[in-house]
């Protein structure tokens, strides 16, 4: 006789295994989840990284863990790691959010854009930024600077040095993303009062 899968009575209770609480490292075997919480706490940390747990995900597993975006973003939700308090903070800060994402200019130094990539340095074991300044009409490198820590003083001192450089006319444009680099005060005021928008 076959057993029917159906009950009489429903248990109600949660189905499913059990969340593993173990993640297999490359280089450490199996470890608990408070090495993984640490690990993200880490990442965190750094005053450049504001990213959720698809992106961590990705960090994980290039640091060796072995671990997928579900378990992830079960671990940091658990542990209030999806949104932190100390976050860049980026509310009143008066920017003004780009119309088009493709911009069209009639001349050089019309329009010219900000970015910071991330470049892993592997002898080192840790990640260098380049901070690039293009102009967005002949898609030339204006100016750029590679450092292992970059703030809103270099953001500056880079922007200083190009204007020094080259001529630009009154209503140059700056296009850039909200990093906290680009949207502190400081950097704001110094754009101001050169006339940038």
């Amino acid at each position: 006789m076959i057993q029917s899968s159906y009950y009489r009575t429903p248990s109600f209770g949660r189905k499913g295994n059990r969340p593993s609480v173990l993640t297999f490292h490359n280089a450490n075997g199996l470890v608990g989840q408070s090495v993984i919480i640490e690990t993200v706490k880490k990442i965190l940390s750094h005053e450049s990284i504001d990213c959720g747990y698809r992106l961590m995900t990705s960090y994980l597993k290039r640091d060796g863990y072995s671990i997928n975006h579900k378990k992830l973003y079960r671990i940091m939700k658990e542990e209030g790691l999806l949104k932190l308090k100390n976050r860049i903070d980026r509310s009143g800060s008066g920017r003004k959010f780009v119309k088009f994402r493709k911009v069209v200019t009639v001349r050089r130094m019309e329009c010219f854009e900000m970015d910071i990539k991330m470049v892993w340095v592997p002898n080192l074991g840790k990640n260098a930024y380049l901070l690039s300044i293009i102009d967005a009409h002949t898609r030339r490198i204006l100016k750029d600077d590679f450092s292992f820590n970059i703030k809103q003083a270099q953001v500056i001192e880079l922007l200083s040095l190009m204007f020094n450089q080259y001529d630009y006319p009154l209503n140059v444009v700056d296009r850039s993303d909200n990093g906290s680099q680009f949207i502190a005060i400081k950097v704001r005021e110094y754009l101001g009062l050169i006339g940038v928008q």
